[in-house]
């Protein structure tokens, strides 16, 4: 299993939109996840900071995340969700900047 954190901030103005996508999230959205091997998918928000984490319960996990953003319905999800978040880093290819793990305990 691997667990991966990563933050993006949230447009203050699209906070409210942001919430209100995610109080529910749609069904194809979260079957891709789990097709996926995508568990324990947690988002946060703290001071226009968004903080997500998700444990991955596969063999490839860069296999695993190409067929989530190669999924028609999530990449509807995403043309809502992404005009909401700014990038924290520069990087082209990732909106959410990934973090690394310094501490686990279970």
């Amino acid at each position: 299993m691997t667990r991966v954190g990563q933050v993006v901030r949230l447009r203050p103005e699209k906070e409210e939109e942001y919430l209100r996508l995610h109080a529910d999230v749609w069904p194809e959205v979260t079957a891709r996840l789990s097709a996926s091997g995508i568990t324990n998918f947690s988002i946060f928000l703290r001071d226009g900071l968004l903080f997500s984490y998700f444990e991955h319960v596969g063999d490839d996990l860069e296999a695993d995340l190409a067929a989530v953003a190669a999924d028609p319905a999530t990449q509807r999800w995403w043309r809502l969700t992404d005009p909401c978040q700014q990038r924290v880093d520069s990087a082209p290819d990732t909106q959410w900047a990934p973090l690394r793990e310094v501490f686990h305990h279970d």
